[in-house]
């Protein structure tokens, strides 16, 4: 495709298939393993969420969205940031978090990734650097910050944002883009174009679907790819990522889609906002599939080496649920200590009112001491 958008991709009916030339056996499996294990988890808890209801909290599932989560996990290092929005499972596994603190999570339990404080939308794992939030946007802004960061600190660490299309209508999303690239900031934003802002189709919002053209404007590198082809994703965000080490941010706009209704295990196509051929046209192109199509005929996957996959992720979803079932409920929360640090005396003096004469556009910005 010359300039991919979601008219081109329609257009060309069945993706005519992924390539594994010059991949690596273990590469192709790694993809492909990441991909398997986050689709049959998201299906797990969809079942598993009614008639219980024993997890309570909102969840925003990615059936059809695995696969540059997947190609991200096998380039982001532990030390890196990522930041994502609301829709947090394939990015939290993308960062190497643990299936059982996130059913723990999910269920309310004191073993949770947060202390069953948190929920899906709001979840994050702190030892791996990962933090996600449902604020629209905030992933975008909060990343170009720890870009920054990590740039006075003069570290090779990178930051990672993971976000949707509907992000791209907020003014702070542009702003990030402006900012990223005048300082040349170690920054990475992922966009997984699936064309809905909840019910809201992207060409009812935007003139133009590809957001990648317009962010190069401003002195980005972008990169624009059919985003269910994994060896595709992963030799893209492998650029990006080797690039915004080197100070050069980018911008991965991925056209995916996804099959489940915006938040819940239930369906939302009663309320008549996609086309069901067009779902059924992404089903067709489902990135799984077309990686696994790949495999089989150049004979690096067949039927046993698949059963045996799928009994091994089989057997960690049914241990992850027995643990989050079998955990305690978390005690009652001292608030003040949940929403104000004690451990950072260098903030509140950095916060605290001065006199506008002591800034000036020549101040060191690198500020010393502890945070």
């Amino acid at each position: 495709m010359n300039r991919v958008s979601r008219e081109s991709i329609r257009a060309q009916g069945r993706y005519p298939g992924v390539s594994l030339a010059g991949v690596a056996p273990e590469l192709a499996m790694a993809l492909y393993r990441f991909m398997l294990r986050l689709r049959r988890c998201e299906e797990s808890l969809i079942a598993e969420y009614h008639p219980a209801d024993q997890m309570r909290c909102p969840v925003h599932f990615c059936l059809g969205q695995e696969s540059v989560a997947a190609a991200l996990s096998l380039v982001i290092r532990p030390e890196d940031y990522l930041f994502c929005h609301h829709r947090t499972h394939n990015w939290y596994f993308a960062k190497g978090a643990p299936m059982k603190a996130l059913f723990a999570e999910m269920y309310g339990r004191a073993t949770g990734a947060n202390g069953g404080l948190s929920g899906s939308q709001e979840i994050s794992y702190p030892a791996l650097n990962f933090y996600g939030g449902a604020i629209l946007t905030g992933s975008v802004g909060i990343a170009t910050g720890a870009a920054r960061a990590q740039q006075l600190l003069g570290s090779d660490h990178i930051a990672v944002a993971g976000f949707g299309e509907g992000a791209t209508d907020e003014g702070a999303f542009w702003e990030a883009m402006n900012y990223a690239a005048l300082r040349r900031l170690p920054v990475v934003y992922l966009c997984e174009n699936n064309g809905y802002a909840t019910w809201s189709p992207q060409h009812k919002r935007q003139p133009q679907d590809n957001i990648s053209q317009k962010a190069a404007a401003f002195g980005v590198q972008t990169y624009t790819i059919f985003g269910n082809d994994a060896v595709l994703a992963h030799q893209t965000v492998s650029q990006a990522v080797a690039g915004a080490r080197a100070g050069q941010p980018a911008l991965v706009e991925a056209y995916t889609y996804r099959w489940n209704g915006h938040v819940g295990p239930e369906n939302d196509d009663v309320q008549n906002y996609r086309p069901l051929e067009e779902l059924a046209f992404w089903k067709d192109n489902d990135p799984i599939a077309l990686l696994e199509e790949a495999m089989t005929n150049a004979r690096l996957l067949d039927a046993a080496r698949k059963q045996a996959l799928e009994q091994e992720i089989a057997a960690e979803i049914a241990e992850a649920f027995a643990f989050a079932k079998q955990s305690p409920w978390p005690l009652p929360a001292d608030w003040r200590a949940l929403n104000y640090s004690q451990e950072t005396p260098r903030a509140d003096e950095l916060l605290s009112d001065v006199e506008s004469g002591q800034f000036d556009q020549h101040q060191d910005e690198a500020i010393p001491g502890p945070y």
